[in-house]
């Protein structure tokens, strides 16, 4: 099988934080880069970075790793519009996606590799989603199958609907805490850096 893709989308604005998030401090680097170099570690080829809000900082960041950036202009309508920009820009023979958020410092390694592991279209296993204790979280594995269906969505939603859509297609993948937090507010970043 071809290698599965990662989309990363580090196009907001950060308007909770009050600062781009992204190029906030995680384990001694910006969010965003150890956000791709995870989906790195993890075996995820071609690396898409899908930038807005900052994009030359954002990008600066991602410096001298093997991801290609690219620019949302419509970033300011909403999360959908950052993950059909990823979507356009994915080779024509990827067999999938994984879809990472940049405010996520808490996945691992293992929750990328269990996602991957998952994935069997072929049984039925095109939708991974990492759950723990009981919730569903991110970055969530999207088959090609329902690519045409995620470039039709639009505003501030993600791939929820199209997910809801093609439930029988879902597998849940267990997964640690780190798939339930993102980074979106000073007292969330403050949080994470105590802990």
């Amino acid at each position: 099988m071809n290698n599965i893709a990662a989309i990363l989308l580090a196009a907001g604005s950060s308007r909770r934080m009050g600062d781009n998030k992204l190029l906030l401090q995680a384990e001694g680097q910006p969010m965003v880069r150890r956000a791709a170099v995870l989906c790195q570690a993890g075996g995820l080829s071609p690396i898409i970075a899908v930038l807005g809000h900052q994009a030359a900082q954002v990008e600066q960041a991602l410096a001298d790793l093997p991801v290609r950036c690219v620019l949302n202009e419509d970033f300011a309508t909403g999360m959908a519009s950052s993950l059909t920009t990823g979507l356009a820009a994915l080779p024509a023979d990827a067999p999938a996606v994984l879809v990472c958020l940049g405010d996520m410092p808490r996945i691992t390694l293992d929750d990328v590799f269990a996602l991957c592991a998952a994935f069997a279209p072929e049984e039925g296993r095109a939708i991974c989603i990492p759950v723990h204790d009981g919730r569903r979280g991110n970055p969530v594995l999207l088959g090609r199958q329902i690519f045409a269906d995620l470039a039709c969505i639009s505003g501030d939603q993600g791939a929820k609907t199209i997910i809801q859509k093609h439930a029988a297609l879902v597998v849940e993948v267990p997964a640690g805490p780190g798939v339930l937090m993102d980074i979106d507010t000073p007292e969330a970043y403050a949080s994470f850096r105590n802990n």
